[in-house]
């Protein structure tokens, strides 16, 4: 993989910022980049058109599903 220059401020990010947003054009490496570097979140695909609408149909409740910190892609 392609060593990431956001790498470091994302590590810095994520200890300082309960939430980071992570934004760029598609198809440049957003997801394998936090997927590399966060390799203990769970992961959720908010693209699956079933998992979407479970987050717009009872949000609580898709939250609660993940014990641990999460990356929401979108």
């Amino acid at each position: 993989m392609i060593e990431r220059h956001l790498k470091t401020e994302l590590l810095h990010l994520i200890t300082e910022c309960p939430v980071v947003t992570l934004l760029g054009p598609r198809q440049a490496g957003k997801t394998t980049l936090v997927r590399d570097v966060l390799v203990n979140y769970d992961y959720c695909n908010l693209e699956q058109p079933e998992m979407r609408q479970y987050a717009i149909d009872d949000p609580k409740a898709f939250l609660a599903q993940f014990k641990t910190n999460v990356i929401l892609d979108a």
